[in-house]
């Protein structure tokens, strides 16, 4: 057994969701933020047998599109840096892990 656990924009987690669910995965949403842009994010939680990862995967990759956005000159970086110009960045798509499963029980 193994778990993905997929880090996608909340733009996406609908799609990806419901194309899970329609291909018959059991799947858990967590709201979460992210780090460098501190947007907000959602992070998918998904069962499988081993022989299913490549479906999960591919599922997710089709439902969560990477898109660009610009950071206005006055945005803090976490670390007192600001931009002093417009900044133009990649957001979206997805990180997932997969990992092993040793116990699993449906109490």
């Amino acid at each position: 057994m193994k778990l993905v656990i997929a880090i996608v924009s909340n733009e996406d987690s609908a799609a990806a969701s419901r194309a899970l669910t329609k291909a018959k995965f059991s799947v858990t949403r967590l709201a979460t933020t992210g780090g460098f842009l501190m947007s907000g994010n959602t992070t998918l939680l998904v069962g499988t047998e081993e022989e299913q990862v490549d479906e999960v995967l591919h599922i997710i990759g089709e439902n969560s599109r990477k898109r660009t956005k610009i950071i206005s000159a006055n945005t803090s970086f976490n670390a007192g840096i600001y931009s002093g110009m417009p900044v133009e960045v990649t957001v979206g798509g997805a990180t997932v892990f997969v990992i092993e499963v040793d116990r699993y029980e449906k109490l």
